[in-house]
C-alpha cells in the first residue's frame, strides 16, 4: 500500500483530480457553499446524536423526483455555467489513475471483455445526505455494508452510522473518537483501551460488526448488545494500517475473523473469545483477503502484481494468480464457490476458474480508474464493481459479465454493499459537499421479458 500521511488525505479528491484548468474557467460544484467544519466544538465529536428524526432534507432525491429530472445527487446543474455532460468529459481527460508499478498497459484493452452496456438491473431509489461515507485512505474502500435491504452501516468521520431506509433515519452505533474500553475481560486476553481511532476497513456481518483501524486496531462489537466486546492494537509495526477484515464460518460452523495488514501478516480469531488462532506471513503487504463460500480458502492480495489463494486453515499458498499489472486492493467469491473476481489498480478486474488458474478467465475495465471494491449479489446473478470515484459497474453474471449497467455520478466511492436478499444495492459516496448515501432497487421482468434480456 502506498504511504501517505493520513493528514494528507482529508479530500481525497484533491489528490486525484487534477481540476486545476477547470476551475479557473469554471468553478467546482463540489466546493461550492462548503459548510463550516469548526462550530467551536470538538472536531472529533460526533456529528450525531445519539438518534435523530430524519425529516425530509431539501438536499435528499426521491426516485419520483429523478425521474421529473433532478440530478440524483441534487446537483443543481442548472444554476452551474457548464453542464453535466461538459463536467464529465472534463473529469474524463483529467483523471489520473494512481499506479504503484509503472508497467506498459497498451496490450490490456485486447485482454477486455465487449460488453454491452445500457442495461438496467438496479433503479435509482434515494439520494440521502443525511448520512455521509467518509474515507481515511485512498485505497482503501470497503467502509459500507448492508445488512438488509432498509438497514445500511457506513463510516462517518468518527462515527459508525446505521441508516434505516425504510424509516429514513440514522444513528450512531459507535463513536471511536472517543475512549473505547473493551466489556470482555479474562486472563490471556489481549484487549486493550483505544481512542480516538481511524477506521480504514470494516465488515458487518450476522449482528457482528468488525472494523480495522490506520494504526492497526482491531474493533469487535455484537450489534445487539452495548459496549464494544474486544478492541486491540493487533500490531505494533510503526506501518500497521489495518486494510481489511473478513467475518466468516469455518468448515465446521465456527465463525471467526481475519485481517489482513501493511505488516504483510494474515491473522485469523475466534468470533467468541477473539483469541488469535492463526498468523499467516506473506512477503508483501496484505491488502486485502477473501475466504471462499466453504470457508476453505482464502485469496491474499496485495502489493504485488501476483495474486495467491492459500489455504484459510494453514495459510499455505496452494494457487498463484498472474495477470494483473499493478496492485490489488479488492477480492469477491462467486456464492458458487468456483469464481473469484479480484480488482486491480491497473484498472481491470479478472476472473478466476478456482478449478484452473493457469489464466484468468475473464478481464473486465473500468472506465477511468482501479478498481476499488468488488461484490456479488447473494443469489450469484451479479457482480458490482467500483472504481475510485464516479462509476459502479453492475454485471450479469449469466450472460458472461457481457452485459453492464453503468452507475455515472460524481465523487470518491467510500464502498458499496448488495442487500442479503440482492433486491438492493447501496454505494456511499465521499466528498465535502455532496457526500451521501445512494439506494438502487433491483428490476424484475415478467418471465418472458427475463428470458430475451
Amino acid at each position: 500500500m502506498a504511504q501517505f500521511d493520513n493528514g494528507d488525505l482529508e479530500y481525497v479528491v484533491d489528490e486525484l483530480y487534477d481540476m486545476n484548468g477547470f476551475e479557473d474557467e469554471y468553478y467546482n460544484p463540489f466546493t461550492q457553499n462548503e459548510p463550516e467544519t469548526n462550530n467551536g466544538s470538538d472536531p472529533l465529536d460526533s456529528d450525531f446524536e445519539d438518534d435523530f428524526e430524519s425529516s425530509k432534507s431539501k438536499t435528499d432525491t426521491s426516485a419520483l423526483e429523478a425521474r421529473n429530472g433532478k440530478d440524483i445527487q441534487g446537483i443543481p446543474w442548472e444554476r452551474l455555467n457548464f453542464s453535466r455532460d461538459e463536467y464529465r468529459e472534463t473529469r474524463l481527460k483529467q483523471y489520473r489513475n494512481y499506479e504503484n508499478l509503472s508497467r506498459s498497459r497498451e496490450d490490456l484493452d485486447k485482454e477486455c471483455l465487449q460488453i454491452e452496456k445500457g442495461k438496467a438491473f438496479y433503479d435509482f431509489q434515494f439520494n440521502t445526505r443525511l448520512v455521509k461515507s467518509t474515507i481515511v485512505h485512498f485505497q482503501l474502500r470497503n467502509l459500507l455494508w448492508a445488512t438488509s435491504k432498509h438497514d445500511v452501516y457506513l463510516m462517518q468521520n468518527y462515527s459508525v452510522m446505521h441508516w434505516s431506509s425504510l424509516l429514513r433515519r440514522g444513528k450512531e452505533v459507535l463513536n471511536v473518537a472517543k475512549p473505547i474500553v473493551p466489556t470482555l475481560r479474562h486472563p490471556g486476553l489481549l484487549s486493550q483501551s483505544l481512542s480516538r481511532v481511524q477506521i480504514s476497513t470494516m465488515a458487518v456481518k450476522e449482528n457482528f460488526l468488525v472494523a480495522g483501524g490506520f494504526q492497526g486496531e482491531l474493533i469487535c462489537k455484537k450489534l445487539n448488545q452495548p459496549g464494544v466486546a474486544f478492541c486491540t492494537k493487533i500490531t505494533t509495526d510503526e506501518n500497521a494500517i489495518t486494510n481489511a477484515v473478513d467475518v466468516y464460518h469455518n468448515p465446521n460452523g465456527s465463525m471467526r475473523i481475519m485481517t489482513a495488514n501493511n505488516d504483510a501478516q494474515v491473522r485469523v480469531f475466534d468470533a467468541e473469545n477473539f483469541a488469535c488462532l492463526n498468523r499467516f506471513s506473506f512477503n508483501w503487504s496484505v491488502n486485502n483477503t477473501s475466504v471462499s463460500p466453504d470457508g476453505k480458502l482464502v485469496s491474499v492480495l496485495g502489493d504485488s502484481a501476483e495474486c495467491l489463494i492459500a489455504d484459510a486453515q494453514s495459510g499455505k499458498v496452494v494457487g498463484n494468480l498472474k495477470g494483473h499489472l499493478d496492485y490489488s486492493f479488492a477480492s469477491a467469491w462467486h456464492p458458487d464457490g468456483q469464481i473469484l473476481a479480484t480488482g486491480n489498480q491497473d484498472t481491470t478486474c479478472r476472473l478466476w476458474d478456482i478449478r484452473n488458474l493457469s489464466e484468468s478467465v475473464a478481464v473486465i475495465k473500468g472506465r477511468m480508474g482501479a478498481i476499488r471494491a468488488v461484490k456479488f449479489s447473494s443469489d450469484g446473478r451479479f457482480m458490482a464493481m467500483a472504481e475510485p470515484a464516479d462509476f459502479v459497474h453492475i454485471f450479469d453474471t449469466k450472460s458472461g459479465y457481457v452485459h453492464g449497467q453503468e452507475i455515472d455520478m460524481f465523487g470518491e466511492i467510500a464502498g458499496i454493499s448488495f442487500s442479503p436478499d440482492a433486491e438492493a444495492l447501496f454505494v456511499g459516496v465521499s466528498d465535502r459537499t455532496y457526500g451521501s448515501l445512494l439506494e438502487f432497487n433491483r428490476r424484475h421482468y415478467n418471465g418472458y421479458e427475463d428470458s430475451i434480456y
